[in-house]
């Protein structure tokens, strides 16, 4: 099994606007507000280190000065940025020491949030390091189909025969199969009908309709 990058940072931003969230209602006493210093900065927390501009690192250091006094949000968004590169490393050697490093920063700053992220990190170590070994493989492919499969459960309900559930599956997820070409219908004609004409004894016939 394969825990690839998009699972894995999708679990640290929520890592992220856990911390912050905590922060924000311990420093106001309520939630995030338009004009809070960290709540306006929420995107930019979730945003990755290299993609963000010169505007927008001032934005950022200036909301964690104003809104984050006890540096616990920035730590987090740091273990974050740790995490994501064991995915950046150039190989399963770098990714190590890149979880290494994660690791040794999540136990010395000691944020809630990161802690609990560390513990279900090395739950998953081996199969996030996986990930390098088979060069990038990942098992989207393999979940896109679970929504095709549970909505052909829905509209196919009290099927109990395999086959007449795994054929519409196939048909609703695009896929091809070979399948036995059936003879083809003959078409029929209307039978012939008699009609005595007076004086002669004949039998005329009757047109066939179109069928």
């Amino acid at each position: 099994m394969v825990v690839d990058h998009f699972h894995t940072i999708r679990l640290a931003n929520a890592v992220v606007d856990q911390a912050r969230r905590r922060t924000q209602q311990a420093t106001l006493g309520h939630r995030g507000r338009k004009h809070d210093p960290l709540y306006r900065i929420r995107r930019l927390l979730l945003t990755a280190a290299e993609q963000l501009t010169q505007r927008g690192r001032a934005r950022l250091r200036a909301g964690l000065a104003a809104g984050d006094l006890g540096g616990e949000v920035a730590a987090a968004w740091q273990g974050k940025e740790l995490l994501r590169a064991v995915y950046a490393g150039d190989g399963a050697i770098d990714a190590r020491r890149a979880l290494e490093r994660f690791y040794r920063w999540a136990d010395g700053v000691q944020v809630r949030e990161l802690c609990r992220l560390a513990r279900t990190v090395r739950a998953w170590e081996a199969e996030m390091l996986a990930w390098h070994a088979t060069d990038g493989c990942s098992n989207g492919p393999t979940e896109a189909v679970n929504p095709a499969h549970r909505e052909g459960q829905a509209r196919r309900h009290g099927f109990r025969n395999f086959a007449s559930y795994r054929l519409p599956l196939l048909l609703h997820c695009g896929v091809t199969w070979q399948t036995h070409q059936t003879a083809r219908l003959r078409r029929r004609s209307a039978p012939l009908a008699a009609s005595s004409s007076e004086g002669t004894g004949s039998r005329d016939r009757v047109p066939s309709l179109p069928w």
